[in-house]
């Protein structure tokens, strides 16, 4: 049998995923035709725009649309086409947590992965690979195919495929360039193993063959939440010794210097931090607890639960280290929160810790002035309203004000809380920022960003994440 030629492909979804994969796929894969397909048309119109201000900020992304759109690269609203014409779909569409009923809470809502299967299996009218490209709980892939076969035309099979993606916000373009491994699941039939070989045939274009694993299905699904959650847990590890650090004066950046040194263990992700945030993390620890609690293996599900836990944990930790350092009372005192991504290189606030700071701090009545260089300001009035349900829009607009720079952010306040690790805020002329705010003068460094002593001969009072030194 003549091996699967891909000449077509479409991706349902242009988010954080499917809009850069897609358009690297198109970059380095110059022969294949890549459409993107949201229903979104806002969204499609920001990928289309012409001066490339596109709907996600990553480092590089807008470099690889330029070069390949409306070539081979095309973004569109009309899903019917994309699905019709294409060889190869990928599913890239959001999978976030249930708010409500079963599993609320921890198991993901793949309401958008069901509707976009039905979709594909309405409007199909010749055999597709179909691939799983969104973060979803082992055997939904089993789930997409039960629905394609039982609503597909006569003459139309689908072959379903896992390909996770492994980006990390911030990194994506040179994580696609260059990435550790392309991982594809497939059912162990022949017709199985040979749409495995069609999408590996696309990677092949600029991954090594090395590179490129080819596991089981369901092994597939369970590593991508396997690896999320074991990189989360070595954040929440680190965090967890970063509180004894401080307890004890220990260093928090010399413990993990010299734990990083051990080859078994190795140096990344082993920075201490206000908490991690992002789509993925708590999300996929979140799904794994409920898998676990499915498969009745509650030590399991218990274990997992507590990486969010800890998480949480130091969110609050930090919010009550800025408290009590404030003569334990920020009630009417002016606080800059420097950062709202949930980390730097992106404008994704998605479970950003600096969301839950800032929440805290409006429980506590303090006055909050955030910067941000990449967030837009109607995000940031959106996610502070859905943390705080209990405040109108209006009742945080009179405790919360949003500026354009940190200078401004810092001026006249009492506290400069860092909460995202974005380079400009190592470069701020702190003398300038010292003269201008109230005294005495403090900055809280949630990311381990500042050179405290050099703040501190200033004059500054300085309080670093995981580090025992008193105010």
């Amino acid at each position: 049998m003549a091996p699967i030629q891909v000449k077509k492909v479409c991706c349902i979804g242009a988010g954080y995923v499917g809009g850069p994969t897609c358009a690297v796929i198109a970059l380095k894969c110059p022969q294949i035709q890549v459409t993107i397909v949201d229903l979104n048309q806002a969204r499609i119109d920001a990928w289309n725009s012409p001066d490339f201000e596109l709907p996600i900020y990553e480092p590089g992304l807008a470099d690889v649309v330029k070069a390949t759109r409306g070539k081979n690269l095309f973004f569109s609203s009309d899903v019917d086409r994309g699905i019709q014409e294409a060889d190869l779909i990928f599913v890239s569409v959001n999978t976030p947590t249930k708010k409500s009923g079963v599993g609320a809470g921890f198991g993901a809502d793949l309401h958008y992965v069901e509707s976009a299967t039905r979709r594909i299996a309405a409007v199909a009218s010749s055999s597709k690979i179909v691939v799983e490209k969104s973060t979803v709980p082992c055997r939904t892939a089993e789930s997409m195919r039960t629905i394609l076969e039982a609503n597909c035309k006569p003459g139309c099979r689908f072959d379903i495929l896992s390909n996770p993606e492994f980006l990390a916000e911030g990194t994506a373009i040179s994580d696609l360039f260059n990435p550790d491994r392309v991982l594809i699941g497939s059912l162990q039939t022949q017709e199985g193993k040979d749409a495995c070989a069609a999408l590996a045939s696309v990677y092949a274009n600029w991954v090594p063959k090395e590179r490129i694993l080819t596991v089981g299905l369901w092994s597939s699904e369970l590593s991508k939440l396997a690896a999320n959650a074991m990189l989360a847990q070595r954040i929440s590890s680190i965090n967890a010794l970063s509180a004894i650090c401080e307890a004890t004066g220990a260093n928090i950046d010399e413990v993990a210097h010299a734990v990083g040194y051990d080859s078994r263990v190795g140096p990344k992700f082993l920075r201490a931090s206000v908490g991690f945030g992002g789509s993925c993390f708590q999300k996929d620890i979140l799904n794994l607890v409920y898998l676990s609690e499915s498969l009745h293996l509650p030590e399991v599900a218990a274990y997992w639960r507590q990486v969010v836990e800890l998480n949480e944990y130091q969110k609050r930790r930090f919010s009550k280290i800025v408290v009590d350092a404030l003569f334990n009372t920020i009630t009417g005192k002016h606080i800059a929160v420097l950062g709202f991504a949930f980390k730097a290189d992106t404008g994704d606030t998605r479970e950003s810790p600096a969301i839950s700071l800032i929440r805290d701090f409006l429980a506590e009545r303090a006055y909050i002035t955030v910067y941000d260089p990449k967030v837009e300001e109607a995000q940031i009035w959106m996610d502070l309203s859905e943390a705080c349900p209990h405040l109108t829009l209006d009742q945080i607009k009179r405790q919360v004000t949003i500026v354009h720079s940190a200078l401004e952010a810092c001026k006249s306040k009492e506290a400069i809380v860092i909460a995202t690790e974005w380079k400009e805020f190592r470069e701020i002329d702190w003398q300038t920022v010292y003269n201008n705010m109230t005294k005495p003068a403090f900055v809280f460094d949630g990311r381990l960003l500042v050179d405290a002593d050099k703040l501190r001969r200033i004059g500054f009072k300085v309080k670093v994440i995981g580090r025992g030194e008193v105010l």
